[in-house]
């Protein structure tokens, strides 16, 4: 009975042990597929997936392997991440993902992706304001349009009371890629009368900043808006 006993007990040690190893080896694993990630590094991910790594396990700041990724814009990483089942809408601790952040920082290829593979076009940022918003207010053109030509509502409000057409008038530079943004915009009915939390609307906003204005032949600025109206 006594050696029995003991038996037992050693088997349960062994147990404990060796899920106590296993843990931890995942562990290292996710920290490893992170990093590599962050590296840029396609194969060794591959090979940490193949191994075992869980694709959407999160560090300390709520961030997954593939959102790290999307960081540094690493296309062929991010590709073996979400082939390998990546959440594309996962958000880490400030609300993004690598859905939102590929479309803030028009990291197009990224962007693809996860329209391809799920990506929730009403997911907000922390300024509950969606991807075209921020893809307008940067003047990422082709993003823009890819948004746009995806289905996201180009008249959301985000918190400041902005919608894409207002912060791609306001805060866009005037040039000839906030043109064809502000363009791409009223292209895709965005609502030119839809005022900010002031009660300005983007024509207002416009004809104010001297921007997108008719020829000196006709010198009313917000030519690309009043055509709209």
């Amino acid at each position: 009975m006594f050696f029995r006993r003991i038996a037992i007990i050693g088997s349960f040690a062994l147990t404990t042990l060796s899920s106590a190893v296993a843990a931890a080896d995942g562990g290292a694993l996710e920290g490893r597929l992170r990093s590599a990630a962050d590296r840029g590094d396609a194969g060794e991910v591959r090979t940490l997936i193949g191994r075992g790594a869980q694709v959407d396990a999160r560090d300390g700041q709520g961030r997954t392997a593939l959102l790290i990724a999307t960081h540094g814009n690493h296309v062929d990483t991010a590709r073996v991440l979400i082939d390998a089942g990546a959440d594309v809408n996962a958000k880490d601790a400030i609300q993004d993902s690598p859905y939102l952040y590929a479309g803030a920082r028009g990291y197009l290829d990224i962007l693809r992706m996860t329209l391809a593979h799920g990506a929730d076009l009403r997911s907000t940022n922390r300024y509950r304001g969606t991807a075209l918003i921020p893809a307008a207010e940067r003047g990422h053109v082709d993003t823009v349009r890819t948004l746009i030509d995806a289905g996201v509502n180009v008249d959301h409000v985000n918190r400041l009371g902005w919608t894409a057409l207002l912060e791609a008038i306001m805060l866009g530079d005037g040039s000839e890629r906030y043109v064809r943004i502000v363009q791409l915009l009223v292209d895709g009915h965005a609502d030119v009368n839809l005022a900010d939390s002031n009660g300005e609307t983007p024509l207002q906003h416009a004809r104010r900043r001297g921007r997108f204005c008719e020829p000196a032949s006709r010198p009313s600025c917000g030519f690309i808006v009043t055509a709209a109206v």
